[in-house]
């Protein structure tokens, strides 16, 4: 607040601790929601800032609060040049699952598929301290007992690209209204299919037989297994591309703080008006 002379715009990313502040600001703001607005907390929040502006980064986030302040959905990018594409690399024949060891992001459903399907599967995730229970109790035990899983553990940028690039497909069998799902487009760009279940945003990033294809079973996921080797990788890279490069959601921001600096200068110049008027 103390050098709010310098910006035009505000544009927070800090969940809602900031609503009470930003009703008071005197330039224009806007705020995207990361997380899911499932919970009534949510819903009572947003009914009682309902000016505040929102980003939503899915359509299907915004499900819960359709009628909150929502000026546009931008769906997240990634930069051209993070991860690459390359015709040479060799697809091995393992299904990868990126993500954290948590009930919501289905890591039995992943284990269950590769193991019924006969395939391998690299799991590079973390392990949050609240979800150390249930990975003991219900993960570890599922990859003890196969011989095929192999957890990682958290991985870089570059093992990342290592380990989608070479892969069969990314499988990405949410358990909850996913608002995004970066790893889906990380997967993408490296020309990798992803198998993922029909849940929240899962529609807006997937494209069956584009870019990988949308599920709702582990009989399914395991039926487009031979499917997904017909995708031309290429084609998943190009998507990627056109829909979820960086340079594009950077375009749309743009787009938005224009139209809330107009406005903002609009109604600033009318009550000044009205003022000398008085």
């Amino acid at each position: 607040m103390e050098q709010i002379d310098r910006f035009d715009i505000l544009h927070f990313h800090l969940g809602h601790s900031h609503f009470p502040m930003a009703k008071q600001l005197p330039i224009p703001h806007v705020s995207t929601m990361h997380g899911p607005v499932t919970g009534n907390n949510h819903k009572q929040l947003l009914k009682q800032f309902p000016k505040i502006p929102l980003i939503s980064i899915s359509n299907s986030q915004r499900q819960p609060c359709p009628e909150a302040n929502w000026l546009k959905t931008i769906h997240h990018g990634l930069p051209k040049n993070l991860y690459q594409f390359d015709p040479a690399t060799s697809c091995n024949k393992y299904l990868a699952f990126i993500g954290r060891i948590s009930p919501e992001k289905g890591i039995d459903r992943a284990i269950t598929i590769a193991s019924r399907a006969g395939l391998p599967l690299k799991i590079a995730a973390k392990i949050d301290q609240t979800d150390q229970t249930y990975y003991q109790d219900h993960i570890a035990p599922m990859i003890e007992s196969n011989t095929g899983i192999e957890f990682i553990g958290e991985i870089d940028d570059q093992g990342k690209q290592e380990l989608l690039s070479q892969a069969l497909a990314l499988l990405f069998p949410v358990d909850w209204p996913e608002p995004f799902g970066l790893v889906m487009i990380e997967a993408n760009a490296c020309g990798t299919p992803v198998i993922a279940w029909n849940n929240g945003s899962i529609p807006e990033v997937i494209t069956n037989g584009l870019n990988g294809y949308i599920v709702e079973s582990i009989d399914e996921a395991i039926s487009v297994i031979d499917k997904i080797t017909k995708i031309d990788r290429l084609q998943i890279r190009k998507n990627f591309e056109s829909k979820f490069c960086a340079d594009k959601e950077a375009e749309e921001y743009e787009s938005v703080y224009r139209l809330l600096i107009q406005k903002h200068d609009y109604k600033r110049n009318i009550i000044m008006q009205l003022n000398h008027a008085a």
